[in-house]
């Protein structure tokens, strides 16, 4: 394969990996399409997947970022942050129990999510700062994401999961929204708990170092991709810990200092 994948290389990847959702089978990785380092290709197989949800009924409500501490970079042997698109379907913040019906093989972790205020999309990326990313943040808001891959076995390069539009699944917003006044999120604490265990622990540092900075960079990312975050958008801003396994049934409970804990319960 050359540098540049073909058209019908990125289709193909996007069907395999829509036959793998629709499903519910894991499919076989797709960098025997689009190679591993080929990033433009594996971002445009997550946008043709996505334009087909959306053209499917569900909307775009904003976006998370993947891969953003080192305990998650390991665990799926990557060395960068990526983005994916959040979905409509995949909020289930108001289901209780959450159905296990639409998971393959998922994980769930903690994370900081923003809320935004106003677009992110100034007249050049020179501007996408830290203090411009912080103004356009509305609240802070604690969150579950529960990642999933269709992909057998987690058997991912980056390409790979950036494809498979980030390795995302489901999310959980908690209502409990501070604005950025009341709360700092490079200094929270996080604790996740399974059935009353404690499995995973890491605080904002272990968000690339700020998770605002998380922000900053996906804003920066957005712009150059020509699809800029804005008002009203949900950015899931990145694992805090470690991600890890759980099972129907289970009791996840996660602890964000400055937050109400964000307790939810599985579908057996």
């Amino acid at each position: 394969m050359g540098d540049v994948t073909t058209s019908d290389a990125i289709a193909a990847a996007v069907e395999r990996l829509s036959e793998a959702l629709r499903t519910r089978v894991p499919c076989a990785p797709v960098r025997d399409l689009i190679g591993t380092d080929d990033l433009p290709a594996a971002y445009a197989v997550q946008q043709g997947l996505v334009q087909a949800r959306v053209a499917g009924g569900v909307s775009v409500v904003g976006r998370k970022i993947g891969a953003t501490s080192e305990a998650v970079q390991s665990q799926l042997g990557v060395d960068q942050p990526d983005f994916g698109y959040l979905l409509s379907d995949m909020d289930v913040s108001t289901h209780a129990p959450i159905s296990m019906g639409t998971l393959l093989q998922p994980r769930v972790e903690a994370e900081v999510a923003f809320r935004l205020a106003r677009d992110i999309n100034p007249a050049a990326e020179s501007e996408i700062t830290l203090e411009l990313v912080r103004d356009a943040v509305e609240v802070a808001l604690p969150a579950l994401e529960i990642v999933d891959s269709r992909i057998g076995n987690w058997d991912i390069t980056f390409t790979d999961t950036v494809a498979d539009n980030a390795s995302s699944g489901l999310f959980v917003i908690g209502t409990d929204a501070k604005p950025l006044s009341e709360v700092e999120p490079v200094d929270v604490e996080m604790s996740l708990s399974i059935n009353g265990e404690v499995r995973s622990s890491g605080n904002g540092a272990a968000c690339l170092g700020d998770p605002l900075e998380a922000l900053r960079w996906l804003a920066v990312q957005a712009y150059r991709f020509g699809d800029p975050l804005r008002a009203g958008h949900l950015i899931l801003s990145g694992a805090l810990g470690p991600f890890v396994p759980f099972a129907a049934g289970d009791h996840v409970v996660a602890t964000i200092s400055g937050f109400e804990p964000l307790s939810v319960k599985f579908g057996e």
